[in-house]
């Protein structure tokens, strides 16, 4: 394959400012459809839905699948079932046990399930994980917070079932989490701030910890206003670690990584050559510490959430 033709299906603000830009500049890849039920002006053809895009659509190998988690996995069976590869947007889908049988349909047909954790390609999480790895980690904490009005206005999907809530962009601090430190972790206690007109949290308390008893707390929130916080500090035996947004990282007063957001450009770059050699990358460590959140968490009932957008 010389070049990966992709089609966007979902074509919200991520898809509008990080995959189409980063697409065009990522060797091997070029964007060729939309699919959308709501029509947006493009320089590429436009469909209401997959299926029309499909049946009607002008070739193409790839599907970057960047609909609401509710929706994603029945999508991907059909792009599979086609014989395109997939890319998932985070999270990967609404449960742990659709992901399966779609890992298992892309071996069968030779085709590429991708789930793209964009986080875990910030400039800094790699450096970060090789400093960690020759330290002794004694404490963690993370500190994800955003004003969901900001970053997700008029999106009434996020809390509804499956949409996750505040784990949404808390997942990605999960998933630089559960790619930097060296081993597993697992949830011990998670407190949930559920509005009394939704089904997701607005707001999270969690503890983690690994199988050598390393303590993790992570505060997550919806409701900050101003500039977002994204942090995560580590403790350990040769002063602090500091990763500010996965894309700046300090070793105490000292500035390691200081980078511009290089994730999508690494994350498609990825895409590309996985699709070349049609493997996949399925990485469920993420969502399986949001899965047990809601499974052992203490639900909290709060004031109901108005998006006055």
């Amino acid at each position: 394959m010389s070049e990966l033709r992709i089609a966007i299906v979902g074509f919200g603000k991520i898809a509008r400012t990080r995959h189409v830009p980063v697409i065009a500049g990522t060797p091997g890849a070029r964007l060729v459809a939309i699919a959308d039920p709501n029509p947006a002006s493009a320089d590429v053809p436009y469909f209401p839905g997959l299926q029309e895009l499909l049946r009607d659509g002008p070739a193409f190998d790839a599907v970057a699948l960047c609909t609401p988690p509710q929706i994603r996995s029945a999508q991907a069976a059909i792009a599979l079932a086609a014989g395109k590869h997939v890319l998932l947007e985070k999270p990967p889908g609404k449960s742990l046990g659709e992901i399966a049988p779609l890992r298992s349909a892309a071996d069968a047909a030779g085709r590429t399930l991708f789930t793209a954790w964009h986080s875990q390609f910030a400039a800094a999480v790699e450096p970060a994980r090789q400093l960690l790895a020759s330290r002794r980690i004694e404490r963690v904490s993370v500190t994800w917070k955003e004003d969901v009005r900001v970053w997700h206005p008029g999106q009434a999907w996020i809390f509804q079932p499956g949409g996750l809530g505040v784990f949404d962009p808390g997942i990605n601090a999960l998933s630089i989490l559960t790619r930097v430190l060296p081993q597993p972790l697992f949830v011990t206690r998670a407190e949930l701030d559920i509005p009394a007109n939704c089904a997701a949290p607005i707001a999270a308390e969690l503890a983690l910890a690994d199988a050598a008893g390393l303590p993790v707390e992570a505060a997550f929130d919806f409701r900050q206003t101003g500039a977002p916080s994204r942090i995560i500090r580590f403790e350990t035996d040769r002063g602090p670690l500091t990763l500010s947004g996965g894309a700046r990282l300090t070793d105490g007063d000292r500035v390691l990584v200081d980078a511009s957001n290089e994730e999508y450009p690494l994350l498609y770059r990825r895409f590309v050559d996985l699709a070349a050699h049609g493997h996949s990358d399925v990485d469920l460590a993420p969502l399986q510490l949001v899965a047990d959140c809601f499974l052992l968490g203490r639900w909290r009932e709060v004031e109901a959430f108005e998006d006055r957008t």
